[in-house]
């Protein structure tokens, strides 16, 4: 008996064919470094590109706010080191307002703010705030140099007037508080204390300077005996911190 045997036909699996759709998104793409891509808003963008999104060096340009930053791009938002500028209507040509450290989009790190021609701000920054140690001048010749939270001065800092007068010490959201120091050079006086919002409340005023100092008092400050000035100082301070 015989039986006979025939080869089983060779069955090919059907080509996954992908849809037009995705094929054109996927060539649509963009990656790598780029010739200027326009915008209909008028907006263009030069420099590199990962996945349809600017990633790494690249300069991008805001028709409408009339602005420009040049820098570094991570997944669509600024992040590294860039400068950002703004087009003066004037001279019709891009001014720095800011360079230093990015990060989403915001100004993080250190960095440099030009707020006009005599007052700028360098330092630190946490999402788009003065946040940190940094150094402030501005138009009116005061400099502030110091310790910032949230664009206020807070921590321990120093602010030296047009007139060179200065006050040392703490900080609290933007006003004196604590401990502190001002430094009447102009009437070579010093008065070292306490301050509660900005507010002198106990200390004491001695001469400082005076024989150099442009506007000296009449009379020298007498010299005043108390059995134990730090005793009194302290139960001063303890009545505002226990308010």
């Amino acid at each position: 008996m015989y039986v006979l045997l025939t080869a089983m036909p060779h069955l090919k699996k059907p080509r996954k064919v992908e849809p037009l759709s995705k094929l054109w998104d996927r060539k649509a793409q963009k990656c790598g470094l780029r010739h200027t891509v326009y915008s209909v808003n008028g907006d263009e963008y030069t420099g590199d590109w990962l996945d349809s999104k600017k990633h790494g060096k690249g300069t991008q340009i805001w028709k409408k706010a009339g602005a420009i930053y040049d820098g570094d791009w991570k997944y669509g938002k600024r992040y590294g080191y860039g400068t950002y500028s703004k087009l003066l209507s004037v001279t019709n040509e891009y001014s720095r307002e800011y360079s230093g450290g990015w990060e989403n989009d915001k100004k993080h790190g250190f960095g440099t703010y030009f707020y006009s021609d005599t007052a700028c701000y360098e330092g630190e920054w946490s999402e788009d705030q003065r946040s940190g140690w940094g150094r402030m001048y501005y138009d009116n010749g005061d400099i502030y140099e110091g310790e910032w939270l949230k664009n206020k001065h807070h921590g321990q800092g120093m602010l030296r007037l047009a007139n060179e007068n200065r006050y040392e010490g703490n900080w609290k959201y933007g006003k004196k508080n604590g401990h502190g120091k001002f430094f009447y050079l102009d009437k070579g006086q010093l008065y070292e204390g306490f301050w509660v919002d900005g507010v002198a409340k106990c200390g004491t005023v001695s001469d400082f300077g005076r024989a150099e100092a442009p506007t000296p008092t009449i009379y020298p400050i007498p010299k005043v005996h108390l059995l134990d000035v730090r005793s009194v100082l302290m139960e001063t301070q303890s009545t505002y911190h226990s308010e």
